[in-house]
Parts: C-alpha cells; sequence; structure tokens
C-alpha cells in the first residue's frame, strides 16, 4: 500500500503543476484502459462456434508483434495450445491460422464462393504488376491468364531456355567475380542471376538488352511496394506509390515500343512469353492490350523473383558447408552427361533430359524449398461464412484464412530430423504429395485437386504455383553452372545465416557472405 499512496501522490502532485497535460494524460489511460476492456471482453465472449482466439494486450496492434518476429515459432506455440484451427489479432485483422495436412487441405480447397485470394493480395499486388491483371480481375479472367502462361512453359521453350541460362550466369560471374577467389554478397548476386536469365528467357532478349539501362531500376521501385507495410496500410499515402506510377508509365513505354517492332515482323517466331501473350486470346476472343501485356511480363518476373532468388541462395549456403553433397552432384552431373565437365566458362550445355536426371541437384532444391520455404505464410479472405470440415467451426466473414506449409513440412510427425538440412532423404522419402491423385481444372490446365500433403511448396488448387517446372529448371541449371566453376565456403565470420522474417519473402538475414574459390580444370 505505501508504494500505491506514494504513486498517488506523486501523481496529484503531477495534475497540479501541469493540469492541462495531467488531464489529457488521464483522458488517453481511462480510454486506453475501455478500449483494452472492451476487447478482453471480445475475447471472453468468444463465440465458440469459431476457432479458439489467442489473448493479445494491445488494442488493434494485437498479436502482430509476436508474429512478426518470428511467425513460425509464433504458429506451432498456439498449434501446441489451442489445435490446428485458431484466429489471432492483427492490426485489426482477424486472421485464422490452418495448418498441417487437414488446414492445408482446407485452405487451398475452400470454395471461391467464399474465401478468396483477390480480396486478400489486390491492395498488395496491384501496384507491382499494375492493372488489370493477376489479382485485379475477377478468378475467371485469372484463371485464363494462367492458362495463357502455362502454354507459354512448354517443353519446347524449355529447351531454347538453358543455352540462354548458362550463357547469362557465366558472362555474370566473368564480369563481376574476377578474381581467382573472394567473398561475396551471395544474396545480392543470385538475385541478379536470376533476373537476368529470367528476363532473357522469359521476356526476350530486346528487354533483357534494356536491363542495365534502366529497366532493372524500374522493377526494383515496382518491388518497393510488396512489403507488410503496404499490405497492412494500404490507405498511407505511401512515396512507394507516386514512385511506383511513375515507373509503370515508363515500362509501358519500353514494352509498348517493343511489342510494335514486333508487330512489324510477325513472321519471326520466339519462344519467349511476349510472343504467347501477343497472340493469346480470352474465351470471347478478345486480345490482350499492349498495357495488360506489359502488365503480364512484369507480374510474371516479379512472382518468381524473390523466391527463386531465396531457393537459390539458402541452396547454395547449405552446398558450401557439406562438400560431400556438392562431390555427389559432380560425379552424378559426369555421369549424366557422360563427360567430363570444364571448370570454366566452355561448360557444355545439358539438355533438358540432363537438367530432370541430375538428381542430387533436384534433391537439394527439394529438400531446400522443404525446409527455408521462401513463403512462411499464405493468405485468402473470407467473405462467407465456411465451415471447417471434420470440426464445428464456422470461420466468419471479414476474418483472413492464413496456411502456412512450412509447419507440417518441418513436423517430426512426417519427417526423421525434421529441421536437418537432408538432401539424401528424398532417394527413399515416401511420396509426399496428396494421396488423392483426383485432378481438377479451374481453367488453366488439370491439377492435383487435393492438398492433404505436408509439403506444398508451390501451393495447391486454383492458385497453385504454375511456375514449378521452370524454377526448378532455371534454379538446377544456375547451380550447374556455379558448382562446375566454383568451390564455395561460408564465410567464417557469419556462417549460416538466421531468417529474416521482415519481408513478404523469407530471405537469409544480411549481410550474405560467402566466399568462393575458381576450380582448376
Amino acid at each position: 500500500m505505501g508504494y500505491l499512496q506514494t504513486a498517488w501522490e506523486s501523481y496529484r502532485a503531477f495534475l497540479a503543476q501541469a493540469p492541462v497535460v495531467g488531464t489529457v494524460a488521464t483522458a488517453v489511460v481511462a480510454v486506453s484502459f475501455v478500449v483494452t476492456w472492451a476487447h478482453f471482453e471480445q475475447m471472453l465472449n468468444h463465440n465458440p462456434s469459431e476457432p479458439p482466439f489467442v489473448r493479445y494486450y494491445v488494442p488493434f496492434i494485437g498479436s502482430m508483434i509476436e508474429f512478426g518476429i518470428n511467425p513460425i515459432e509464433f504458429i506451432r506455440k498456439h498449434q501446441r495450445k489451442h489445435g490446428n484451427f485458431f484466429t489471432f489479432l492483427m492490426f485489426g485483422r482477424r486472421m485464422t491460422v490452418c495448418v498441417d495436412i487437414d488446414g492445408n487441405d482446407f485452405f487451398f480447397n475452400a470454395k471461391h464462393s467464399s474465401v478468396t485470394a483477390e480480396d486478400a493480395y489486390n491492395s498488395l499486388t496491384k501496384p507491382v504488376f499494375g492493372e488489370g491483371v493477376v489479382y485485379d480481375v475477377p478468378n475467371a479472367v485469372l484463371m485464363e491468364q494462367k492458362r495463357m502462361i502455362k502454354a507459354g512453359l512448354s517443353i519446347e521453350n524449355f529447351r531454347s531456355y538453358l543455352p540462354i541460362i548458362v550463357q547469362e550466369v557465366n558472362d555474370y560471374v566473368d564480369r563481376h567475380w574476377t578474381q581467382p577467389e573472394g567473398t561475396v554478397e551471395l544474396l545480392q548476386c543470385i538475385s541478379e542471376m536470376i533476373i537476368l536469365t529470367a528476363s532473357h528467357s522469359l521476356l526476350g532478349p530486346e528487354i533483357r538488352k534494356q536491363m542495365h539501362e534502366g529497366v532493372a531500376d524500374l522493377y526494383h521501385t515496382l518491388d518497393s511496394c510488396f512489403t507488410p507495410i503496404h499490405f497492412l496500410f494500404e490507405w498511407l499515402p505511401l512515396p512507394s506509390y507516386y514512385a511506383s506510377d511513375k515507373a509503370h508509365a515508363e515500362l509501358d513505354r519500353i514494352f509498348g515500343e517493343v511489342i510494335a517492332e514486333r508487330r512489324k515482323h510477325l513472321g519471326e517466331k520466339h519462344t519467349d512469353m511476349l510472343d504467347v501473350f501477343m497472340e493469346s486470346r480470352y474465351k470471347n476472343g478478345e486480345l490482350l492490350s499492349d498495357k495488360h501485356i506489359g502488365n503480364l511480363l512484369i507480374a510474371l518476373l516479379m512472382a518468381g523473383q524473390h523466391t527463386s532468388a531465396a531457393t537459390t541462395t539458402w541452396a547454395l549456403l547449405n552446398l558450401a558447408a557439406d562438400k560431400e553433397i556438392v562431390a555427389d552432384a559432380r560425379r552424378e552431373i559426369s555421369s549424366t552427361m557422360e563427360r567430363e565437365i570444364p571448370a570454366s566458362a566452355d561448360l557444355p550445355v545439358p539438355s533438358l533430359e540432363d537438367i530432370k536426371a541430375f538428381g542430387t541437384l533436384d534433391n537439394v532444391v527439394r529438400e531446400t524449398l522443404r525446409i527455408r520455404s521462401p513463403l512462411v505464410q499464405v493468405m485468402r479472405k473470407v467473405i462467407k461464412p465456411v465451415a471447417v470440415p471434420n470440426t464445428d467451426y464456422v470461420i466468419p466473414a471479414g476474418n483472413y484464412i492464413l496456411a502456412s506449409p512450412i509447419i507440417s513440412a518441418t513436423d517430426e510427425k512426417y519427417y526423421a530430423d525434421a529441421e536437418a538440412w537432408v538432401p539424401g532423404r528424398w532417394n527413399t522419402q515416401e511420396d509426399d504429395g496428396p494421396q488423392d491423385k483426383a485432378t481438377t481444372d479451374y481453367g488453366f490446365g488439370a491439377t492435383t485437386a487435393s492438398a492433404r500433403s505436408p509439403t506444398l511448396p508451390f501451393g495447391a488448387g486454383r492458385h497453385r504455383c504454375i511456375g514449378e517446372q521452370f524454377a526448378y529448371m532455371q534454379i538446377k541449371t544456375i547451380l550447374y553452372v556455379l558448382l562446375s566453376r566454383f568451390e564455395f565456403e561460408l564465410d567464417p565470420k557469419r556462417g549460416m545465416p538466421e531468417r529474416n522474417f521482415n519481408s513478404m519473402v523469407v530471405l537469409p538475414m544480411g549481410p550474405v557472405l560467402c566466399r568462393y574459390k575458381r576450380r582448376s580444370n
């Protein structure tokens, strides 16, 4: 009681000396108390038909701080307490988490009439991709756009991309890694390799030639809008929105000139997505406008840029720490291609069949995606109340639902020593895909309907990523070139980086330093 009496007397003295400030402070404290109590009342009177609600102590912000620091640990903690479905508050948004194989299947196959990706993501993606594409169109139109993209990701086109990727990576390291050995910021280097190889192969040589003339900077400007703050506070007049508008206007001009020049030479065929989009039609016979062609090219490049860069970087970091896997990969490459591979820019270009046969590299990519998935969470918005199968829960309209397949992908229930990077596990690991092999065509071709799987790095259902095969080919080809020409070691001072959860894509915490040394033939 003595402490309370002293505090009260100090507070009265403060009021006497600064009555206005003191009165305002008292009012703020009182209002905060009332609001907080109202939120506690909301939690205490939680509707039992809804998933359990995570307690919080700061109104509006809710559990955002704890979630933002480490979303994986946050989800695991409350999964242990509440089960595979629970709700938490994040900056005024009610987020219902759906995890494990039941949560994965519910999330990815919820009916579009009740749960949509467009309402969850449009405010985030429209400033980046532009209007009239991806989540800025009705879902039926998005499915048609995915059909167009999938048509361009053909085996024939993949064969033409391989020499381009090998050439771009060789040119890059010859320009930038000029010393016999040294230390590089690996994430930055890999990110640049990804955007150069993807822009040249997918967008075409004309656009690739302009990357050094400012196009890469324009992409970077758009990319600055792809952050959590743009999802949480879409109404803020952020300078990045104005910069994005200017970048789009300049890209419209550049793409428009390239498209106009190609139309002058319609007889010349190219194996890139620009040609595909110029010839594609919607079901009603309508051609894509030049603006929408440009925006789809932006979306195609940006959608896979960070995820592929993160996966390739994590893979190379783990390879730098495991010489045995590197040796296995090199032996398999030489055996598959039936020749010794020179450690120079004279590398032979592997065939598409060779790339597919690089089983060790396939395991490396697959295992990296399992434990270092670039996307920790994906979201949808509930627009009509939706029942969770095999439970008594009904998720109300207005909630967001959030899936995190990495939770089941690193669960000891499904994988022994689940947090360890062990590529060899995929030589004996039983098929971890959905047991139900029934397919559904959502408008872009048949895809497995079930999502009852512990690992779903490319999603499932109508929003399944159609770039999986290109990503595997691109990443494995980059690794083929780099492992053939260089030895890698982790930086002795920093070692293996921690994960950075402060961006939409989970990247290694920077600077991501790695040592390289040129191999001799």
